[in-house]
């Protein structure tokens, strides 16, 4: 399958900072620095009854996997964000990128969350992305970025029959005000096949919960880990 990037804003194609890439391209640095074992404060690292090395977050493979999948699409240009009397503001001091982001008055009704100002922000995306027939587009903070002091709202977009981008409404920190570099991710974009679904219940009894689970922790709880990895999760491919 392929997805195309058109180009929505007039400094798309002399901007490659803000050239939309696959998440592979944008992993955190927290992420690759932290050790997938866990160390003891000399160094070392822990050792399990099994003899093994003890696994962190880091070894958990659904977590890469989230992080790697899709697409991101990245800030143009640097933008600060202002704490002033009458609420919280932001400047793009590059007058090309002026209409990147545009302030937003309070979402009355909507649920928005603490810690976060209530006059709030939309991204104004410079690309959109055009699927394949019968797809569409989860448009997502970037997954487990805790680190970004901002917050999107999710939503779906059928791509396929519309390759405009919209806006994107966000939050900011309540307390926080700084720099957003230039080539930061700023929306996560999962494309996926529009498919329906049905729901069923299998209700299993005290024994056979008791053996799945024992038949699992032999396979998956191996010293070193990494069964899951090797033997069960499926590579899928972004370029």
């Amino acid at each position: 399958m392929k997805i195309k990037f058109l180009s929505n804003k007039p400094w798309s194609r002399e901007n490659k900072n803000s050239f939309p890439e696959p998440s592979s391209k944008n992993i955190p640095d927290w992420y690759m620095k932290e050790d997938r074992y866990a160390k003891q404060s000399n160094g070392e690292y822990y050792i399990g009854p099994d003899k093994g090395k003890i696994i962190t977050w880091k070894g958990c493979p659904a977590i890469y996997d989230i992080l790697i999948t899709g697409y991101m699409l990245k800030t143009p240009c640097d933008i600060e964000f202002i704490n002033t009397p009458v609420g919280k503001i932001h400047k793009i001091y590059d007058i090309r990128y002026q209409d990147f982001i545009h302030p937003r008055m309070e979402m009355s009704g909507f649920n928005q969350p603490d810690g976060y100002s209530k006059n709030h922000f939309a991204w104004h995306p410079d690309w959109a992305p055009k699927v394949p027939s019968g797809y569409s587009v989860l448009y997502s903070q970037p997954f487990n970025r805790f680190d970004l002091p901002f917050l999107n709202t999710t939503g779906i977009v059928d791509n396929d029959e519309v390759s405009i981008p919209g806006t994107v409404p966000f939050f900011i920190k309540e307390d926080w005000e700084g720099l957003i570099p230039e080539g930061t991710p700023y929306i996560q974009l999962l494309p996926f096949k529009r498919d329906d679904w049905e729901s069923e219940y299998d209700f299993l009894d005290e024994k056979d919960i008791v053996r799945r689970n024992i038949k699992n922790s032999k396979k998956y709880r191996v010293p070193n880990g990494g069964v899951y990895l090797n033997e069960v999760w499926h590579r899928r491919k972004y370029q």
